[in-house]
Formats: structure tokens, C-alpha cells, sequence
């Protein structure tokens, strides 16, 4: 973590080490089964194995390096001056002198839907963006509580640990891929393993193995992704000690997002990681286990406890 004021969560953070240790064990028998099958087939299937590695690798290092970019240009945001958006400059400089950090550049998206985002690989490579529908819809105190929750993912290198968590989702969902096709164009029988003509292709045992192995990091890594909000809550509200505001916002925007139409929050879909609150809402029971976000009644209930912690 980033040396800041930003509260630490010990119990949060214990419960993120152990999703990571989780993911490394099966990082680590992704490999090892990889060697296992890969020792017994020719060169040929070896490489479509190993192009998909290096593909994984160089995207996951790009999105690291440019994810402001890609996030504000997917949003359609626009930095701002602190001529231009005065009030909210003046917000994130309080916030950045109350955590001790440096301050992010600043950016506004002109859609309606109410939400806010930041990204970037650390503190001095970071951006902080707002939606024209949130400032219109919060006070000042509920829009400081929204982007203190923000910039806590900032100071908490939020972007590098799910960048590094979700490189076995994407090197396990690209030989899925690469997998399916060999299979699909044969080629497995051009060149797979000839002395078990009984067993099954060495591309399709891959493709089987690599369905799993996607399937069990997707699940921790929305479970890493739910702990992370759960912890920007925490210790936002606790830096600006007005938890109860940023509790009034989140009821705002959860509430104002269940009136968009559909269609549009499909179009905001991609940055569903990034936002303060969900641009699709999962509902309950089994549909949580695939949300990025925790459930609204579980955002609101740690921050009523915080409350009354700071209220004794």
C-alpha cells in the first residue's frame, strides 16, 4: 500500500492476500499442467501454447501502462482545467491534501448516467474521472465522499493488483481460444501425440483444462474485486469522516442507475470494474458471485457501522 493517510483495513486486506495466494496456487498448477501435457506432444502444439502466454503477457503489461487512456477514451471524458470545473478541483485538492498524495489529472464524462472512476498504475501516473450525471445529481459533501472512495484505489494500487490478478483469467481465456481453433482446423491430428490414439487431442484436453482453470479465477477475481470496493468505502469515509454522506450517494446513484434505460448502461458496460457503482446491477443470491461490486444493502450497512464508530 501507498504511504498515505488512507486508513488501513487489516481484515480486508488479509482477506485480499489470501484471493491472490489463491490465484498464484492455481497459476502455479495452470503451469504445471501445462509442462505435464506439453511434454508429450511435438513443437508444433508447443508454440500455439506459448503465443497465447506472450499475447497474455504484452496485454496485460499495456493495460497496466495505458489503462488511464483506455478508460477515458471508453468513457468519452475530456480533462479539465481547474478553470474549468473549479469546484471539483477544489474537492480532489482537499482530499489530496487530507491523504497526503499527489493529485490526479482530472476528467469529466459528458454522459448522464451518474458514476466515477479512477485509474492509472500508481499515484503519479493517475486519473480521476466524474460523469456529468453525478455532478448533477450530488451535493458537495457526497461528491468529496464518492471521490475519496475513488482515490483510495489510487493509493491502494487498486489497477496493478487487478491487472496482476486477472493475467491467469486472460492467459487461461486465450488458449480457450487458440485451443478451440487448432481443434476446429485440425490441428491436433496434423501433429498430436500418435502412440495414445485412444486418448483425447492434446489441444482439446488444453482447451478442457484451460476452461477451468478461467472459470475458478474469473469467480476469485470478483471476489478480489468486491473485497476492493468494500475497502475504498472503509477508509474514504474514514478520511473525510462523513461516512453517512457517502452513503447518501451511494443510495443516489444505485437508485438513479435503476431508472437508465438498459441499453445505455450496456454501452457503459466495459467500465462496470472501474465505476463507484455498478453500471449493471446483479441482483441477488447467485447473480453476486459474478459482480464486480458488493451488494448496495452490504456497502451500506459497513458504512452505518462506521458511523457509529466515529459517532462514540
Amino acid at each position: 500500500m501507498a504511504r498515505t493517510r488512507y486508513a488501513p483495513d487489516r481484515g480486508l486486506t488479509a482477506r485480499m492476500t489470501l484471493t491472490m495466494f489463491l490465484l498464484g496456487a492455481v497459476f502455479v498448477g495452470f503451469v504445471v499442467a501445462l509442462v505435464f501435457i506439453l511434454s508429450a506432444v511435438n513443437a508444433s502444439n508447443a508454440a500455439i501454447v506459448f503465443f497465447p502466454i506472450v499475447l497474455g503477457l504484452g496485454l496485460g503489461i499495456g493495460s497496466l501502462y495505458y489503462s488511464d487512456k483506455i478508460a477515458l477514451r471508453s468513457a468519452g471524458a475530456q480533462v479539465v482545467t481547474a478553470q474549468q470545473a473549479p469546484e471539483l478541483h477544489g474537492i480532489i485538492d482537499r482530499i489530496c491534501a487530507l491523504a497526503d498524495m499527489p493529485k490526479p489529472v482530472v476528467a469529466i464524462s459528458p454522459v448522464d448516467m451518474p458514476n466515477a472512476f479512477a485509474t492509472g498504475r500508481n499515484s503519479k501516473n493517475a486519473v480521476v474521472c466524474v460523469t456529468q450525471g453525478l455532478l448533477r445529481r450530488l451535493d458537495r459533501e457526497e461528491l468529496e465522499g464518492v471521490l475519496a472512495h475513488e482515490m483510495s484505489h489510487v493509493a491502494h494500487k487498486d489497477v496493478v493488483v487487478m491487472t496482476i490478478a486477472s493475467f491467469l483469467g486472460i492467459i487461461a481465456g486465450l488458449l480457450i481460444r487458440f485451443a478451440f481453433y487448432s481443434e476446429l482446423f485440425g490441428g491436433d491430428r496434423r501433429g498430436g501425440n500418435n502412440n495414445n490414439g485412444g486418448a483425447l487431442p492434446v489441444m482439446l484436453i488444453i482447451m478442457l483444462v484451460s476452461i477451468v482453470v478461467y472459470a475458478i479465477s474469473f469467480l476469485l477475481i470478483r471476489l478480489l474485486s468486491r473485497y476492493r470496493e468494500l475497502a475504498a468505502d472503509r477508509s474514504g469515509a474514514l478520511l473525510t469522516g462523513q461516512p453517512s454522506k457517502l452513503a447518501s450517494a451511494l443510495t443516489k446513484v444505485s437508485g438513479d442507475i435503476a431508472r437508465i434505460p438498459s441499453r445505455d448502461l450496456r454501452d457503459a458496460e466495459a467500465l462496470n470494474a472501474f465505476y463507484f457503482a455498478p453500471a449493471i446491477t446483479s441482483g441477488q443470491s447467485l447473480a453476486n458471485l459474478f459482480s464486480t461490486h458488493p451488494s448496495l444493502d452490504k456497502r451500506l450497512q459497513q458504512l452505518d457501522k462506521i458511523s457509529k464508530q466515529l459517532g462514540q
